[in-house]
């Protein structure tokens, strides 16, 4: 599943509710959340429609979801998806530029919308007796939005400042960059979904409307309906704006395959904007789905997630190595990949962090977890899941991703049992076949200070 965080406080005040009424282990959360009942629909056209009725608050959200990210972009042509993430607001047929989104806050609404490497996702929570006005504006821009070369020029300049801001300049900005394209070698994760700028500045607005033709077609998108209306009249509404929308051709999935990594790989950046060291471990995991990620994220949590992490209890509190140890597991439609990392204190050296990081991954692999240890990161994950079913936005989501990406609704209501299930024997086995010698990419990012002074040329050594 996907990785969402709230702070400390934040998810003790979500979880009171929830938990209310439910038992609670002397050492593991034992929580069944209700079930998110779905009612699937889809159209000649091919657009799928999810609902999902609570009457509990006069809140309707609104999801359309549309099965592109960067990983479908093609070679030189990086960014795409993410652009369209913009050009979505500049106006469609009957609905002028930014007004769709100055409707939304009008009427004390919300809306936003992300873009991954698997997906692009256009979302908006408001008041219910909205809802059909909603639904066709959605509907209008998915029909007919304006793809003018005016349009298409000024959002590419707003995504290349976004880079800038993003990646190119801020300290670390380039971290996550860098290690995707040492870690991947063939396959399209190896590019962040803001794109290159090269690739930006390439793009031509024929490339853009080819783009557009392709993918945002009622056949390539999911609409998700939760919170307060009547499913009956929703799915009438749906019917009227989105029905007479030409279904598009045949989505192409021509998505190159990662091969299987045989052997260690190194490399050493150097960085103007990295002010102090950073050693990375990368390990490919599995896809989205696959029964071996849930001991994966198990793991994940127990080696790096948070101040009593084992990394950071060692790197950072014993050691005193590290300004911050952590790691995260990046789940996506094919397979991912699993980093920990450590910024480390001025003077200490890549070799002393390597050391550590290695030290901590071997133990894992070949140490079972004691109990306290997998109950505690058992219950992150399961809290945060639990913290995620609070609202109908976070709902939605959550539907949508299981649809989407994990190719069955009802797996919304199956994945937190499998987090449950997980044993130490799974944390173990999950270990030894992942966090291998030769599963791995190590990375150091390091400040251009550290950069070795490079030797006189042929012509000026002394005879």
């Amino acid at each position: 599943m996907r990785s969402r965080k709230l702070p400390a406080l934040g998810l003790a005040l979500a979880l009171a509710p929830a938990l209310a009424g439910y038992e609670l282990g002397a050492a593991s959360l034992k929580v069944t959340p209700p079930e998110l009942k779905v009612r699937e629909h889809q159209l000649a056209n091919g657009l799928k429609v999810l609902l999902h009725e609570d009457r509990s608050v006069p809140v309707a959200n609104v999801q359309l979801w549309y099965h592109v990210g960067s990983k479908d972009e093609r070679k030189g042509r990086s960014g795409f998806a993410h652009l369209f993430e913009h050009l979505m607001f500049k106006g469609s047929a009957n609905v002028a530029p930014e007004e769709h989104i100055n409707f939304i806050s009008s009427i004390g609404g919300r809306f936003n919308a992300t873009t991954d490497f698997d997906r692009t996702q256009y979302f908006q929570t408001f008041p219910s007796q909205y809802l059909e006005r909603v639904l066709w504006m959605e509907a209008d821009r998915l029909r007919s939005l304006d793809v003018s070369e005016a349009n298409f020029v000024s959002e590419r300049d707003v995504v290349k400042e976004e880079r800038r801001m993003r990646i190119d300049n801020p300290p670390f900005g380039r971290l996550f960059e860098v290690v995707l394209d040492k870690t991947f070698t063939t396959h399209p994760y190896r590019i962040l979904p803001i794109g290159s700028m090269a690739d930006l500045n390439a793009a031509t607005i024929e490339d853009v409307r080819e783009f557009h033709r392709t993918y945002y077609v009622p056949n390539n998108a999911t609409l998700v309906v939760s919170g307060d209306f009547n499913p009956d009249e929703t799915l009438g509404w749906i019917e009227k704006h989105f029905g007479s929308i030409p279904k598009g051709k045949e989505i192409p999935r021509n998505v190159p395959k990662e091969p299987a990594q045989t052997a260690e790989r190194r490399t050493v950046e150097y960085d103007a904007n990295t002010p102090l060291p950073v050693v990375i471990f990368a390990y490919h995991m599995p896809e989205a789905g696959h029964p071996d990620l849930y001991a994966l994220q198990v793991a994940g949590n127990i080696l790096s997630n948070g101040q009593s992490s084992r990394l950071y209890r060692k790197m950072v509190y014993e050691q005193q190595i590290a300004l911050q140890a952590a790691g995260e597991t990046i789940v996506l439609e094919d397979p991912g990949v699993f980093f920990f990392y450590a910024f480390l204190q001025a003077g200490k050296s890549p070799e002393e962090a390597e050391k550590a990081l290695v030290e901590e991954a071997e133990r894992l692999r070949t140490e079972p977890v004691g109990q306290a240890e997998l109950e505690k990161a058992k219950n992150q994950i399961i809290s945060q899941q639990v913290a995620d079913r609070q609202t109908v936005q976070t709902k939605g989501s959550d539907i949508g991703y299981a649809s989407v990406i994990l190719g069955d609704v009802k797996r919304v209501n199956r994945e937190l049992a499998e987090y449950q299930k997980v044993t130490a024997d799974d944390v173990l086995r999950v270990a030894k076949a992942y966090f291998r010698q030769e599963n791995r990419t190590v990375v150091n990012m390091l400040p251009t200070a550290m950069k070795p002074a490079e030797g006189p040329s042929e012509g000026e050594k002394k005879p």
